[in-house]
């Protein structure tokens, strides 16, 4: 999607934009194109983001390694400050940052990167820890273990074979 562009905000109809979008994000794999509404609206001194979102993801267990389908089903919302001084800073001195700092702001004569803020919510919306399912019982144990290794690893020690010893 196209970045929108803050001050074109203002000329909208009760300075809002409605965005119906499938879109493919580089940075984030999914099974199916994310599909979904933004809104934003332009409230003076901070834009107001509101979305509903969905996409399925494909997410590897923590416990036993396999892979499997998760689907993400969000409607984020957030305020945006519009902040006058951002890009003016400079980064190079240290600093110390104040709470008020520690929220989302954006230059008001900027654009706003609809990408990059569905990526973000995405992003925070996948699960920690990640399991297949609540009884996942981890990685099964090969009973043909043989002499201690499993016989997984036969390709790795039939290589190290093959390798001249170090002396």
């Amino acid at each position: 999607m196209h970045p929108i562009h803050i001050p074109d905000l203002l000329r909208k109809h009760e300075a809002t934009a409605e965005i119906e979008f499938e879109e493919v994000l580089l940075d984030l794999e999914t099974l199916m194109p994310i599909k979904g509404v933004i809104r934003l609206v332009h409230q003076g001194t901070y834009l107001d983001v509101s979305a509903q979102v969905t996409t399925i993801v494909t997410l590897t267990c923590d416990r036993c390694l396999q892979q499997y389908n998760h689907r993400i089903s969000i409607t984020p919302q957030e305020p945006i400050w519009l902040d006058e001084q951002i890009g003016l800073e400079d980064f190079e001195e240290e600093r110390e940052v104040s709470m008020e700092d520690l929220v989302e702001s954006i230059d008001p004569h900027g654009d706003f990167d609809i990408d990059e803020w569905i990526y973000q919510q995405l992003c925070l919306a996948l699960p920690h820890p990640k399991h297949c399912r609540p009884d996942c019982p981890g990685v099964e144990v090969d009973p043909t273990i043989i002499g201690g290794v499993d016989s997984r690893w036969a390709a790795l020690q039939k290589l190290q074979g093959q390798l001249p010893s170090e002396t």
